[in-house]
């Protein structure tokens, strides 16, 4: 949400969503970002952003605008603050200056030192191809972003509808840009979420592009309108029917693997062999499908001794 709009700052909180992220950088024109800051610091202290994690979004470290954007934010919501998202990074020199620059003003103002975190978005040829240490910067990052706009531009990518493939190409062009991203993130054990689809209207345009990062294994998408987010929560939820497949193969293993089930390695459930590595699979789907809020619709009940 645009942090210069009192308006969008209240919405924000009542919406479905996982997190909110106040914008201090794209959303803002350059004549309203000084105020902003405090617009921010205002919404994130007195307004109600119950379940939902709150980041805020500073401007590139290449502009004059970040270091006083972290300082007004942290210092006046800083324990209410989640994590500082740095836009366009490059390397991990940037990420580590955010880091101890966080770890400066929490000493100084008494925050607990590192509870804020870092999300470090790639929009860029030169983050992508150092994403692997970018990702291993620093203790308090937990989010790499994949920001479609900017990346395009950087490459010279020959379309102007983000996040749709480029006409002419045979392929689908961003699965490099998205595994690349996925496998840094997975390494250092952090969340991969990829970027905004901005035709705000075109819900199925927005499905067909989330499906694709969500088939990898991306934890989530940035929605940038509310008509996209019961689209969002469907596609990186589990289906009724993996989900309860998943719970069943949790209970099979469980029990095959008990005295009950005599102590065995793998076990049948129906006409598929399980083992560890299916139970390793079923935990990620059943993980997001408790997340979700999904309910069992199947029971699991132990075979028949033969």
């Amino acid at each position: 949400m645009p942090g210069s709009s009192q308006r969008f700052l209240e919405k924000a909180q009542g919406l479905p969503v996982d997190q909110v992220f106040l914008d201090l950088e794209d959303a803002c024109a350059p004549a309203v970002k000084e105020s902003a800051r405090h617009q921010i610091v205002k919404a994130i202290t007195t307004g109600d952003w119950s379940g939902k994690t709150v980041v805020v979004r500073v401007n590139d470290l290449t502009t004059h605008w970040t270091y006083r954007d972290v300082i007004t934010v942290v210092e006046g919501a800083g324990d209410r603050l989640d994590c500082v998202m740095l836009p366009k990074v490059q390397d991990a020199t940037q990420v580590r200056w955010l880091d101890l620059l966080l770890t400066q003003i929490e000493k100084t103002v008494g925050l607990p030192v590192g509870r804020i975190g870092i999300e470090a978005q790639i929009e860029n040829a030169k983050g992508l191809v150092n994403v692997d240490e970018i990702a291993g910067s620093s203790p308090r990052l937990e989010t790499i972003v994949f920001g479609p706009a900017d990346f395009m531009a950087s490459i010279n990518m020959k379309s102007l509808v983000v996040g749709e493939q480029p006409p002419g190409y045979p392929a689908d062009a961003y699965h490099y840009i998205l595994m690349r991203i996925l496998m840094a993130a997975r390494t250092h054990d952090l969340q991969a979420i990829d970027g905004p689809y901005l035709q705000i209207r075109d819900v199925a345009g927005f499905e067909e592009v989330a499906r694709r990062s969500a088939a990898l294994g991306f934890d989530g998408k940035w929605v940038l309108h509310p008509g996209q987010v019961d689209a969002a929560n469907a596609v990186y939820s589990p289906s009724q029917e993996d989900y309860d497949h998943a719970e069943l193969i949790l209970d099979a293993y469980a029990w095959a693997t008990s005295a009950a089930g005599g102590f065995k390695g793998s076990a049948m459930l129906g006409d598929e062999m399980i083992d560890e590595a299916s139970r390793k699979m079923a935990l990620v789907i059943a993980g997001k499908g408790r997340a979700a809020g999904l309910s069992r619709t199947t029971s699991f009940t132990a075979p028949e001794e033969s």
